[in-house]
């Protein structure tokens, strides 16, 4: 995994020591208003040099909430002898926190604690979920929380010059480890916080003792070996302050701060804000840095300069790559199958060639670079990129890294589509994002300037090159190599030219079918009309509620903020005795089919093959499983013959041929039985039988001459794919209509008959509470940054994704195995892969290769991987899509 850096900072401490640095070096320093911004300055003085060094991916600026704390009730006078501070600073503060939300960076205090308190607590957090974290502080107290992965940093002069404080640091300078500075807090107290201490004991003394008993604790169990008479009367004397004195010296690292770790991801400043602040605070200086001289900017700060080429028909054969390069193919759009072509970077990081002309790429030099399979390409979504130089009559081959890819298994929330932000996760900040450069939504843009544009390519290209190395360092590390050469990268180019391909649709049929529902909504319209006594806007919630539960006075089972809600659960409730619920959920369903599927599908048809070409989602879920968009054919609904109908619609290519299918089965619950080594429920699938009636047999103990029904069946099922998803006695009670004392029992008895079911389901929990993420049998990783969270909610929806995330995320796996076989199967067939629809393959093919398929394609399902019971394949043949079940 790419190493996550966070960046800790005492706010009030900081804020203070850059008040008084710039106070008295720089005398009265205020912006046009009046407003006192010293303490502004330095402190984003500071950040500048802080998030330089640093690069942090998570970063938290700490603040005190109030003088009165758990330590005020322990001791009255803690902190007491402190001035009050100074107006010109105060202030400050509430201009301090606009600057760095501008910035980008979270803020945060707690009631009855200390901002030592939420950065001990947050770096403790830190620690376990491996990050590196460096604390910024003015206050030597913070030393105690040093060790091997985070360090302290002291700021000595001002506020840019520090010091760091490392565990060896620590005792080389202090001569104590950091965990025995609240023990020399103990004995010599601190005049800063006014706390006493033991009378007579200096930091000197402190030490020695401490050195020698090692701790407060260690002092009084051998106070009878201190012969210096003095001192062993004032420890005696002052026991109980000394114990006291740690205590209030000690960080609190179990606060109970809100923040999850994933709150404080650091994306960048907000530029437009941060240079709106900079231009109140009268920070020219700053501005000057981010190339701004009291105008809005149109270049990310703290870029450095970056050399390219413009490349002309003429200079192509400058373009001088032998074994590897960097190529980004830019589009204007997220469909890119249909979006236009912007430009191109290619190159090496001692060489960029840019231009806006793609018809470059089509000339020999550029073109036989890009298919020649020996020198290596690194890209960001190798997918998209196939896909785009495809339209362009190009091949690509030998993409070695996959910025994007690469970036998702590693963790599986960096999956954003700009490049710029994919980069920045993982400490690189050398690139605009999108958004800096284009704007976003209406405002999107590419530039017509072409050098912010060409600086812009080759930064992205830059980026790729120079992440590549760090980002394979992690994959090895994660042990997730495998993933990502064997399964992943290859997907990728198996989703392309199933995209490619496409899948034929006739419109004819679609329009057909859109006439029919027209003709159904029309009499299901009047009929509500008829039953509520007028006519009324039925997609309008606020004119059914009128009419539902003022008119008709039908019971009002649930508000919202708006009025009365029509959704589908108060529907159904209603439909048990009012027959104009059940018409309008008849129409909505019919509707949405209508306007969806009908009319969404004939939009998307391509006039010049009559194929509709969806986009598959690699890097979206958390799973691993695909999605589709641009149209999503994996949501066709299938429970109603309306929806099914639609599949009628889905044909082959040529007159004669078939459409083919194989559906693993129950493959959730094999790869459950796999993993939790369950001896009942893998005799169940080796013998062949039914899951779920096997299921139901033993929750509901029949015998065996007894018939299971289709709800005992039901109910069965709903527990066999509950338990995976960790679902409650509450969850189940109202999935299948029963009781929750009864969907209790159901669950104990469930796991009374599959043991190992119940053993895998608690080992996962606890594997996350303990590494802070699980993987599939692929090491496909899920992070949960919830998992041990105080929040129960967060908490328990942490645990049942830990159960539930291996099983989903191996199913995935193992379909994708299959469909890269697949793919190499079929080579020299005419038949063809359209598409992927969660646990089926969907083909082509001519009527005489079907027996082939109905052979080749289950026993490469079926041998995709190994597991301890068997893999299980349903294949279908018919003219359209909706004959094959």
């Amino acid at each position: 995994m790419a190493e996550k850096r966070l960046l800790l900072i005492d706010g009030n401490s900081v804020a203070f020591k850059a008040f008084f640095a710039l106070y008295t070096s720089l005398g009265r320093f205020t912006n046009g208003d009046g407003l006192h911004t010293n303490a502004i300055y330095g402190f984003n003085t500071m950040l500048e040099t802080m998030l330089d060094k640093v690069q942090p991916t998570h970063a938290l600026v700490a603040f005190d909430a109030g003088k009165v704390t758990f330590r005020t009730k322990m001791y009255d006078d803690y902190k007491g002898g402190r001035a009050k501070t100074a107006p010109e600073l105060s202030e400050q503060f509430p201009y301090l926190k606009e600057l760095l939300k501008a910035r980008g960076i979270k803020t945060y205090e707690l009631p009855n604690y200390e901002a030592d308190d939420i950065i001990g607590t947050t770096a403790k957090r830190a620690e376990a979920a491996g990050f590196t974290t460096t604390i910024v502080t003015g206050d030597r107290d913070l030393t105690q929380l040093a060790n091997d992965h985070t360090t302290v940093a002291i700021s000595k002069k001002g506020v840019s010059e520090i010091e760091r404080y490392t565990p060896a640091y620590v005792k080389e300078k202090m001569g104590v480890t950091p965990e025995q500075i609240i023990d020399i807090k103990g004995l010599q107290g601190d005049n800063s916080d006014n706390y006493p201490g033991v009378t007579g004991v200096g930091p000197k003394r402190a030490v020695d003792l401490i050195d020698q008993y090692g701790s407060v604790e260690g002092v009084y169990d051998h106070i009878d070996e201190i012969t210096a008479k003095k001192l062993k009367e004032h420890l005696v004397a002052d026991k109980d302050q000394a114990f006291l004195s740690k205590k209030l010296a000690t960080i609190n690292r179990d606060a109970p701060v809100d923040l999850t770790l994933e709150d404080l991801t650091y994306a960048g400043p907000e530029r437009d804000a941060l240079v709106a602040f900079y231009q109140r605070m009268g920070f020219r200086k700053f501005l000057q840095g981010m190339s701004v001289d009291g105008v809005t900017p149109s270049a990310t700060p703290g870029l450095k300069a970056i050399a390219y080429t413009v490349l002309t028909a003429a200079n192509l054969a400058d373009v001088q790559v032998t074994d590897e390069c960097a190529f980004y193919l830019e589009m204007d759009g997220d469909n890119y199958h249909l979006a236009k072509f912007a430009g191109f970077v290619i190159g090496h990081d001692d060489h960029w060639w840019v231009s806006r002309d793609v018809s470059l790429l089509q000339m020999a030099p550029l073109k036989q670079l890009l298919e020649n399979a020996q020198v290596a390409k690194q890209v960001f979504d190798a997918k998209r990129t196939y896909v785009g130089l495809n339209r362009l009559g190009i091949t690509l081959a030998g993409v070695d890294g996959d910025l994007l890819l690469c970036s998702y298994l590693l963790n599986t929330y960096d999956n954003s589509n700009d490049l710029g932000r994919v980069a920045a996760e993982h400490g690189y900040d050398q690139v605009e994002t999108d958004e800096d450069v284009y704007g976003r939504g209406a405002k999107r843009a590419i530039p017509t300037d072409d050098t912010v544009f060409f600086k812009h390519l080759a930064r992205k290209a830059q980026a790729i090159a120079r992440l590549k190395q760090t980002l394979f360092k992690d994959l090895e590390e994660n042990d997730q190599a495998e993933l990502y050469r064997q399964i992943e990268r290859p997907m990728a180019f198996v989703l392309a030219r199933m995209e490619i391909e496409g899948i034929t649709v006739d419109a004819d049929e679609l329009r057909a079918m859109g006439s029919k529902f027209s003709e159904q909504l029309a009499e299901i319209e009047q009929t509500i009309y008829q039953e509520a006594g007028e006519e009324f806007n039925i997609g309008s919630p606020k004119q059914l509620g009128h009419i539902l539960f003022e008119k008709m006075h039908l019971p009002v089972l649930k508000k919202t903020k708006t009025g009365y809600s029509t959704a589908v659960g108060v529907l159904e409730k209603l439909a048990v005795d009012a027959p104009i619920a059940e018409n309008i959920l008849k129409y909505r369903k019919i509707a949405k089919i209508q306007s969806t599927y009908v009319e969404g599908l004939l939009k998307v048809i391509n006039p010049a093959d009559h194929k509709v070409h969806t986009r598959y989602l690699q890097t979206l879920t958390q799973t691993g499983r695909l999605s589709s968009v641009d149209p999503n054919l994996q949501n066709i609904p299938v429970r109603t013959e309306e929806g099914k109908a639609i599949r009628k619609a889905f044909v082959p290519r040529h007159p004669g041929w078939q459409i083919f299918s194989s559906d693993y089965s129950q493959i959730e619950l094999r790869v459950l039985a796999h993993m939790s080594h369950d001896a009942n429920m893998q005799e169940a699938f080796r013998e062949g039988e039914d899951i779920h009636a096997a299921t139901a047999r033993r929750i509901f103990k029949l015998g065996s001459d007894q018939e299971v029904t289709p709800n005992i069946r039901r109910q069965a099922k709903a527990v066999n794919f509950g338990i995976v998803y960790g679902i409650s006695d509450f969850g189940l009670s109202q999935n299948i209509g029963i009781s929750r004392k009864q969907a209790k029992q159901f669950i104990e008895t469930y796991f009374e008959e599959y043991p190992g079911v119940k053993a895998y389901t608690e080992h996962m929990v606890q594997v996350a509470h303990d590494q802070g993420y699980v993987e599939t049998i692929a090491h496909r990783r899920r992070y949960l940054p919830d998992i041990n969270s105080r929040n129960f909610n967060q908490r328990s929806f942490a645990e049942r994704t830990a159960m539930n995330t291996p099983i989903q995320g191996s199913a995935a796996d193992i379909i994708k195995i299959a469909m890269i076989h697949m793919e190499e199967a079929l080579q020299g067939m005419q038949a063809t892969m359209l598409l992927q629809v969660h646990d089926e393959l969907i083909f082509e093919a001519p009527a005489e290769e079907i027996p082939t398929l109905a052979k080749l394609v289950p026993k490469i399902m079926d041998s995709a991987v190994k597991l301890e019971i068997p893999l299980k394949v349903e294949s279908h043949a018919g003219p359209t899509w909706y004959d094959l079940k």
